[in-house]
């Protein structure tokens, strides 16, 4: 099962996949965040029998940067924006959080934001268009400034395609005429 590493604050530091082996279990993340969350995980390990080993592995289940734009699912470069699950799309706080399960850190600002309908300032987007300055301008171009722009981009045939952090001021604003972007969407 999916789970996530959360700040105190409920920023988001990792997805993991969870496995269960004969001896414990297995966390299967993102290499490139796999040092900012050991040392997080470490923080933990107060008079348990645990240990923490990493072993890098190419096998997991997105293994391209493709992969993630395709599915909408947030990885390394989403995380950067230090933004809550919830911003991700209640796909992924429901594939990742379980509000049943107990404590964990940062659930606090989690649980709040889910009992209140998960509204928050900054969402992941998929994009598409021609160009991706042009894409990642206008996710620019709307609300504050903050975290928003282009974050995984790939291209296609016809054309590029992203994910990307956009106010949810820019949220509902159709075929953009003009910007080279075709389609803004919230992932859901």
């Amino acid at each position: 099962m999916w789970t996530l590493l959360l700040e105190p604050d409920s920023a988001v530091i990792s997805s993991a996949l969870v496995r269960q082996i004969e001896d414990g279990f297995s966390l299967t993340l993102s290499q490139g965040l796999a040092e900012v969350s050991l040392r997080r995980l470490s923080r933990f390990l107060l008079r348990v029998k645990c240990v923490l080993e990493r072993e890098d592995d190419t096998a997991g289940p997105v293994a391209t940067v493709g992969e993630l734009v395709t599915k909408g699912w947030p990885g390394e470069n989403e995380f950067r924006a230090n933004l809550v699950p919830q911003a991700f799309g209640n796909h992924f706080v429901e594939s990742t959080v379980s509000f049943s399960k107990g404590c964990f850190t940062g659930q606090e600002l989690v649980g709040r934001l889910d009992a209140r309908g998960s509204s928050v300032p900054w969402r992941l987007v998929r994009v598409e268009g021609e160009s991706p300055e042009e894409m990642d301008s206008l996710l620019r171009s709307k609300g504050p400034s903050g975290p928003q722009g282009l974050t995984s981009v790939i291209e296609r045939e016809s054309g590029f395609e992203a994910l990307g952090i956009a106010h949810r001021s820019l949220l509902g604003l159709d075929g953009l005429a003009g910007s080279g972007a075709t389609v803004v969407s919230a992932i859901t």
